[in-house]
């Protein structure tokens, strides 16, 4: 009897060995299906939300056709630019592509349905369940923004449909620190007043936000080419300032023919003004951890020579940043204002003041099944058929020329330039 007793114990621990052996089999079992199913999932939606993504690339892309044909259209028929920039600009989802995408045809109640992405209406494509719902196109645009490598310069217009007389530059922005991560503090020590050295490219801090070269090039109805090297009075048609980042705060606006450091001195021309010979003093931030840019200036723009007033402008502005990389944005206003107020570009009394077809903004929201992805575009639409150029020659080594030139021909040389 005792022999049995201690078979039948042995026989219980047994069963129980094997019961919590299975329980613990099948929690490991269930608990990697469910990451197998979470990672199948989380790939899905991945797969899908780039999908949408991609989708909303399409209708960025028909939106830049949009505008070039756009463009195009106002310069066959400049007398009808208005009503098609009204067309282009309706806040009709997918209205300004009508007769862009091929198949934005109108859906029920005539409202524009949503435009299917797929290469054909035939075949595997037709069941790709891909599409943008909506896309819209605002020519007018608050500001213009962009980012430069160091030395890398851009072009911008200065239009809008109302009279303007002064810029705002913001630049170095969270986007541009690279030192220590983005929280990073930015680098302004020892820079708290005018008068700062000029350092070698490898001296310049890291986190330091760069020297801006701005100038201005402007032109009234009329002009000669002698307008632009000459100030008469408070009228000048071109100036350049290089903006030099400082710790000093509450800096006042800067007045392009007050600091211009391009001209010769004025014992040399009485029509000029003595030219500025160290560099602008702008105040900057050294944290940026609420966001925005480091660095501010509002820049006073002169009237064009020969102007009728502060509307009788063609005008841009060239930046260049001098040591770093940056993003940038330029705004433009008309009238004293303090940079906090909110803008109302509806508002034609305020001192802010709107691009016009300069940099237009797409508003593009695209779909794969049930996810959604939305992104807004900015396309550069002035320089579509003419590039301006950054410099007349560039070169990084040696530059040599060896021609003639009369005022009937062009001479090449007839032997070889050795610089």
């Amino acid at each position: 009897m005792k022999n049995i007793s201690i078979n039948k114990q042995s026989g219980a621990v047994s069963l129980f060995v094997v019961v919590f052996f299975m329980l613990l089999v099948t929690v490991v079992t269930v608990s990697f299906l469910r990451l197998m199913i979470s990672d199948q999932q989380q790939a899905s939606n991945n797969d899908l939300s780039q999908s949408a993504f991609d989708s909303a690339q399409a209708g960025v892309e028909d939106a830049k056709r949009a505008l070039l044909k756009y463009k195009q259209d106002c310069f066959v028929n400049r007398a009808g630019c208005s009503a098609a920039a009204n067309a282009i600009s309706t806040n009709e989802c997918n209205g300004a592509l009508t007769g862009i995408s091929g198949n934005g045809a109108t859906g029920p109640n005539g409202k524009t349905k949503e435009i299917m992405v797929q290469q054909s209406t035939s075949g595997s494509d037709a069941a790709l369940d891909q599409a943008y719902t909506c896309v819209t196109i605002s020519l007018m645009t608050a500001d213009y923004t962009g980012n430069l490598a160091g030395n890398q310069s851009q072009l911008v217009p200065l239009i809008s449909g109302r009279a303007f007389d002064r810029v705002q530059v913001e630049w170095f922005s969270r986007e541009d620190i690279t030192a220590s991560g983005p929280t990073a503090p930015v680098s302004l020590t020892g820079v708290s007043g005018t008068g700062q050295p000029l350092l070698a490219q490898g001296q310049w801090p890291v986190n330091r936000p760069p020297i801006i070269r701005s100038q201005l090039i402007q032109f009234a109805r009329t002009f000669t080419m002698s307008d632009f090297d000459m100030v008469s009075g408070d009228q000048s048609n071109s100036a350049t300032m290089f903006l030099y980042p400082t710790s000093q705060l509450n800096i006042g606006d800067r007045a392009f023919t007050d600091y211009d450091q391009r001209k010769t001195d004025a014992a040399d021309d009485p029509n000029k003004k003595d030219r500025i010979t160290t560099p602008t003093a702008v105040s900057c931030e050294s944290s940026l951890t609420d966001g925005g840019f480091a660095c501010s200036s509002i820049l006073l723009l002169p009237e064009a020579v020969g102007a009728s007033g502060a509307g009788d402008r063609t005008a841009f502005l060239r930046l260049t940043p001098l040591y770093n990389a940056t993003h940038f944005r330029v705004t433009l206003w008309n009238g004293p204002f303090d940079p906090d107020d909110p803008i109302d570009l509806n508002n034609p009394s305020s001192p802010a003041v709107s691009f016009k077809e300069v940099q237009p903004a797409i508003d593009s929201t695209g779909r794969a099944n049930d996810v959604f992805r939305r992104v807004v575009s900015r396309v550069n639409l002035f320089d579509t058929t003419f590039p301006y150029p950054d410099a007349t020659v560039n070169v990084t080594g040696d530059f040599c020329k060896d021609f003639s030139v009369t005022d009937i021909e062009y001479i090449p040389s007839t032997t070889t330039c050795n610089p």
